[in-house]
């Protein structure tokens, strides 16, 4: 498995973001909240997209549903 790829949030367009997901490249993304940086990562395993964050782990069954995830997260632009 390849190094994942490690962004700053809405440093990628959601587009960009999900064809890296859908090549099997992992994408760790780095976000603040509360004024503390938090890494998200983000991967597909050819079914689902999951969205890994630390607190919990999201599961999405389609493109359609992550892409609204990462709108609403704001980790794509």
């Amino acid at each position: 498995m390849s190094e994942p790829l490690v962004i700053d949030a809405g440093e990628m367009s959601t587009d960009e973001l999900l064809d890296t997901l859908d090549s099997g490249q992992r994408v760790i993304v780095r976000t603040e909240f509360l004024g503390s940086e938090h890494q998200v990562t983000l991967r597909h395993d050819g079914e689902t997209y999951y969205c890994d964050t630390p607190t919990r782990l999201h599961k999405h069954q389609s493109a359609d549903e992550m892409r609204r995830c990462l709108e609403r997260q704001g980790y794509g632009e």
